[in-house]
């Protein structure tokens, strides 16, 4: 932005290249404008607009505004989704754990037994702090 000077145009190829919301992308322009400078954004609804005229202007706030919505109602959809799938007890997707709970179990027994809990992290191959996390989430074991 710094290096732009008067009578430049900046050039993007989406619009959401240039900011995550309606005023954000506004306000850019504008301080675009406030420089002399203008914008051109490619692959906008077909083709490109200038901001340069009053036209691509008008466009370009319609658009700008377009983009914001879409990206309103596809986090909207997400945070959905997500609540549904969860709901229904459905994976959410994620990290799977390297270590089943029987493992976590055993390492607990060992510990019970005398062994450093530091030993027998380390000959799992995880951190103390992790396998006393997993040893804190475990489910009460069934008899």
């Amino acid at each position: 932005m710094a290096a732009l000077e008067e009578g430049d145009t900046l050039v993007v190829t989406t619009l959401d290249r240039l900011g995550r919301s309606t005023q954000n992308m506004l306000a850019f322009a504008e301080a675009l404008r406030g420089r002399g400078a203008g914008l051109r954004v490619l692959n906008l609804g077909g083709g490109d607009v200038d901001t340069h005229t009053p036209m691509g202007s008008m466009v370009f706030t319609v658009m700008a505004a377009l983009a914001q919505m879409e990206l309103e109602i596809k986090r909207e959809r997400i945070t959905d989704s997500v609540a549904k799938r969860r709901a229904a007890g459905k994976d959410l997707g994620g990290r799977r754990p390297t270590f089943t709970d029987s493992q976590i179990r055993s390492a607990l027994r060992l510990i019970q037994g005398g062994e450093p809990a530091t030993q027998v992290a380390r000959d799992m191959g995880m951190s103390r702090a992790t396998l006393y996390r997993r040893i804190r989430e475990l489910p009460p074991a069934m008899s």
